[in-house]
């Protein structure tokens, strides 16, 4: 169950990049929650958190 929850925030960040290979203003902001979502998500095991 960790490598999930782990993999999860890993895909948001992805998809937040690509998003903002093709951008529009609607794309900005769908992407720029991506990424937070996926950094918030990726801080406690950056950092050897549970």
């Amino acid at each position: 169950m960790t490598t999930v929850v782990f993999i999860q925030p890993l895909l948001a960040l992805i998809a937040g990049v690509l998003i903002l290979v093709f951008p529009r203003i609607l794309n900005y902001v769908i992407a720029g929650f991506l990424i937070l979502f996926g950094l918030a998500g990726l801080f406690p095991h950056l950092f050897g958190g549970v």
